[in-house]
């Protein structure tokens, strides 16, 4: 076998190596993003038992993906779901919200799941306000805005941080649509 030869059979080893890696990072992320979303609409059906179960699965399978080195734009959602997920629980649950060390999650997954609760919780709210209970709709409005403002600082390009800015704007159109709700009731 010639030099060549040995090199490629060295290469074709270590990709195939990855390939396997990637496709059971794949499935992980997969299953955690499925998991994320059916915790959500646990919460929006308020079945909070059921959801911590569900977290309690993706937290095993999130802790199991933290494992694995590369592959960074496949964590990156199941990440920003998980991220999601958990902030949206602790406001529910009227906790504080976790930082990015404490889910132990990158901070740019952790900046964009930040901004993805904003919606869940403007839902949260729209349902507190069709059951005409005004202080509870007040709370998540608020819980909005805070996630919202504790954001602005963060002003990179996208080349940093990956549809950040687009999300940010998407967020700030929420809270305006959600104050304009609120004014309404």
């Amino acid at each position: 076998m010639s030099k060549l030869e040995n090199s490629i059979g060295r290469i074709v080893k270590i990709l195939e190596k990855e390939e396997r890696e990637q496709d059971e990072l794949l499935k992980l992320s997969r299953e955690i993003v499925r998991g994320c979303s059916v915790a959500i609409k646990c919460i929006h059906s308020k079945e909070l038992k059921e959801c911590e179960r569900q977290m309690d699965i993706v937290e095993r399978r999130v802790k199991k993906m933290g494992g694995v080195e590369g592959f960074e734009n496949i964590r990156l959602q199941a990440y920003q779901e998980y991220v999601e997920a958990r902030v949206l629980l602790s406001v529910i649950e009227r906790r504080e919200t976790p930082t990015d060390d404490e889910l132990k999650v990158p901070f740019k997954a952790y900046l964009l799941g930040l901004l993805d609760c904003v919606g869940e919780l403007r839902r949260e709210m729209l349902e507190e306000l069709k059951r005409e209970d005004r202080k509870k709709a007040e709370y998540y409005f608020s819980k909005m805005d805070e996630l919202y403002e504790a954001l602005l600082p963060v002003r990179f390009s996208n080349s940093l941080i990956p549809n950040f800015r687009r999300k940010q704007d998407v967020a700030r159109m929420q809270i305006e649509q959600a104050r304009s709700e609120m004014l309404r009731h």
